[in-house]
This record gives structure tokens, sequence and C-alpha cells, in this order.
């Protein structure tokens, strides 16, 4: 014990200035230095209010100068299709909304998942819209980063409700009345059951997500690559299941749908438009006016799907379950024909691995940019190399993220070290370590207190294993 009240380690310096060194100081600006050199977030009250409500005015500032709302377009391409087929005798792929060449293009189960808004007005679907995608999103943020937001409290939540607002799919899916947050949290919801050993009904979510529209059934690929073929047979055997449901209460529009408009990219708009932010987009602007060459585009998407295999298999063999899922987002977005810009909610998986891996500034900066909307400063023009960088900086980011999104083994927050990976086939707990002898390994409050008496918790046992070794504990 030295004179200031600490212990002296066996490995040198002190037991207090090493937690202190790998934890962090906090110093008199009521901030907490993190390993990574970066700055932690405010630890008083005060000043976390100060700066919830400093993204609070900023949001309001942006909502209000920057145009954001898209008339709930798709919610009404939905909404009069269900219209038009029950209640007018039309037939699912003839609507098209009064004064545009937009109709239905998703598959003809997902027109039968819509049927109860034929029951209610236009008004009021929004709103049920509205509260399905907010639950949607409730969901998803739960499990990507649901452990992070209960050890900030009201801080937590706060702060990710000023800052999903921002983000240009998230409000662009909203204000679309858009279904791709209701398909990730299917998606997410197999993930989850892999993740605590629960397999018997995963597969499920992916195979209504992939009946509903066709960009999720990747996930059935990453399920085989996983050898997870329970799962995998269980999501081929949902979609076929609800796809052959929708052929027999619509047989004409499954017919019309898989023959013929299916294969009509022009049915969703055009190739070039600045809003599709997959290869093929990328493409479309390169050869426009002209049609970009077909042989290009399955050459490019060989290319993306042979690296997406080679990433996943490595966060596979790391166990990394989370990483797996979100390449697999990537890719998809990526192979797509068509990736409008509210279609990339399937990069938030990504966000989630590069917080857990620590590399907030990376994820600072995407963010940054996919909120700036800066792709619509092409709108009208995307020739030239500005145009080919700036109107694709989705693309690029999206591809940036399937070639170097961290996998593998994490660091925990508040530390410098590796965590564990994360994986399907083992549960949320794991056994607790034993002695050689027989009895549990534990550190007891005696010696955290003489690790560090500042700290009711004390030095992380890692950092003092020669304490934890000499503790008995009980048998």
């Amino acid at each position: 014990m030295t004179a200031d009240g600490t212990t002296k380690s066996p490995r040198g310096g002190t037991v207090r200035s090493r937690v202190r060194g790998r934890y962090g100081a906090r110093g008199h600006t009521g901030e907490a230095r993190v390993a990574d050199g970066a700055t932690a977030l405010p630890s008083t009250d005060r000043r976390r209010l100060v700066l919830v409500l400093l993204l609070a005015v900023t949001v309001g500032v942006f909502t209000a100068t920057v145009p954001l709302l898209r008339d709930w377009f798709d919610l009404r391409v939905y909404y009069g299709t269900v219209d038009a087929w029950i209640h007018h005798g039309g037939r699912i792929y003839d609507y098209r909304v009064p004064g545009t060449t937009y109709g239905f293009t998703y598959p003809p189960f997902a027109a039968l998942g819509m049927l109860p808004m034929a029951l209610v007005g236009l008004r009021t679907a929004i709103v049920l819209a509205l509260l399905l995608n907010l639950a949607a999103l409730a969901v998803v943020v739960g499990f990507l980063v649901g452990p992070a937001l209960r050890r900030h409290g009201w801080f937590g939540l706060a702060l990710t409700a000023c800052l999903l607002p921002l983000f240009e799919p998230l409000r662009d899916t909203f204000s679309f009345g858009q279904v791709n947050l209701v398909l990730l949290a299917l998606v997410l919801t197999d993930a989850r059951l892999l993740a605590r050993g629960h397999g018997r009904w995963a597969g499920v979510g992916i195979g209504l997500a992939a009946a509903i529209k066709l960009t999720p059934a990747l996930f059935i690929a990453l399920l085989l690559l996983g050898r997870r073929r329970r799962a995998a047979v269980v999501a081929t055997a949902v979609a076929g299941a609800a796809t052959g449901l929708a052929a027999w209460a619509a047989p004409d529009a499954s017919r019309f749908y898989w023959t013929d408009a299916l294969w009509d990219t022009g049915r969703v708009g055009r190739l070039a438009y600045v809003s599709n932010q997959s290869v093929q987009g990328v493409l479309a602007r390169l050869a426009a006016p002209g049609e970009p060459s077909r042989a290009l585009w399955a050459t490019a998407v060989l290319l993306v799907l042979c690296v997406w295999a080679w990433r996943t298999s490595r966060a596979l063999a790391a166990d990394d379950w989370a990483a797996a899922f979100a390449l697999t987002g990537l890719a998809a977005c990526l192979v797509s024909p068509i990736t409008w810009v509210h279609h990339l909610v399937w990069l938030l998986p990504s966000f989630a691995v590069l917080l857990r891996h620590r590399r907030l500034r990376i994820a600072a900066a995407l963010y940054g940019v996919l909120c700036s909307s800066v792709v619509w400063l092409w709108f009208d023009d995307a020739s030239g190399l500005d145009g080919f960088l700036g109107s694709n900086i989705y693309t690029w980011i999206t591809l940036g993220l399937l070639l170097w999104l961290p996998v593998g083994e994490a660091v925990r927050p508040g530390t410098g070290r590796a965590a564990a990976p994360v994986s399907p086939a083992v549960g949320a707990r794991r056994p607790a370590e034993r002695h050689p002898g027989g009895r549990r390994a534990r550190v007891t409050r005696r010696h955290r207190e003489a690790a560090d008496p500042a700290s009711p918790s004390g030095a992380d046992p890692n950092d003092v294993p020669q304490v934890r070794r000499a503790a008995p504990g009980p048998p």
C-alpha cells in the first residue's frame, strides 16, 4: 500500500494508475478520455442535458429548412393498389398513382400483407404506417444497440432520438411510408434467435421478408454459408409457402409478376435516377442517356458477391454473426438493380458493428455524409468526374463498408481489450470460470477495494490476474 492509498501491482506501477490509464482519467472539463484517444460523452447530467437540447434544436432547424416530406408517395401506391383490387375489381399491377407512371412493384404476397388497408381510409393508413415504422425502428435499435442504450439511461435514448431523424434513409423511409424498416426488423429477429441459440424458429423472419421483397433473399444464402441449414430450410419454406398462398389468392397477378413485372425495372423507376445507389445505378449514370451494359452489370454483381462471400466467411469463422448479417445487408443493396436512398436502412447494422469496434470517428463521418443529402446536388447532371464521385457517394460508402467493415473480436466498452465475438451458437450466459481445484473464480469485495478504493466495482479482474488467482471464493 502506498502513501496515497493505492495498491502496488506486481506488474509495475499502482493498480489505480494502471486502471486509470486503461479506463481514462476524468479532467476538470467533465468529460472522460477513452483509450482510443476520442473524447467520451459528457459525464454530468447538466452537460448531457445541454447536449441533448442543442441536438434537438439542430434537428428542428434541419427539419424546418431541408425538404424532407415525400408526401407518403409509396404508401399511396400501396393503398391505391389494395383499394383498386378489393373495392373496384382492378388488378394489382394495373394500378398507377394518378398523374404518374408508378404502380405496385412488390411480389403478390406483399399485396396480401397490405390488405388491412382496404378497411380504413388513407389518413388512417398513414397513421398506422407511422406507428408500424416506429415499432419496427424500436425493435431494430433495441437489437443493434440496446445494451449500450441501457447503460446510458435517459441520455442514450434522448441522444438516439435526436440522431436518427437526421439519417436520410430513415427519414425517407418514414416520409415515403416504406416497408424497409419492417423487413429489417424481421431479418434481425432471426439474427437474434441465432445469437441466443433459439434456432427452432430462426428463418421465419427472413422467409417472410423475402416473400414481401426479393432483396432479403440473400440472407438465405448467408444461412447456408454459415451452415445453419435448418434455418435456411425454414426460411425457404416460409418464403415458398407465402408465395404459394399469394398464387392461390391472386393467380393472374402472380403469373404476371413472375413472368413480366419482375424483369421490367422500368416499372420501378429510371435506373440513372440519382436516388438509385446500387452498382446498376452507377453504371446507368455512366452510360446515360444510353442504357448500361447488362453483361457489365452481371460481372460487377458477381464480383460483389465474391467479395461478400469472402468477407462473410471470415466473419463466420470468427463466430461474428453480427458482422455477417451487416455484410449481407450491404451486399444486397449493391447487387439489387435499384436501391433507392431509403433502402439504405440496411446499413444500420454496419453502424452498430463500427460502434462495437469503437470506430467512432469513422461511424460519425459516414453518418454525417448520409445525413447530408449530398447526392441530390447531381439531380440534374451527374456527368464528369465530380458527378461520378458525388452522385454515387452512398454507393461508395456501401462498397467501402463491404470491403473494410471490421469483423471478429471487438473492443470492450471502456477498455482497450478485445471482447468475445458474437456467436449464435453461444447463449446469452456463459458458465462461470472455476479454479483447477473446482472452486469458483471470483474477485471478492475486499480485493476489489484493494485494487481501487475510489471505485465501487474496483479494477477489471483481467487487469489484476494475481488477485484473481489469490481469491479463494466459496465452494
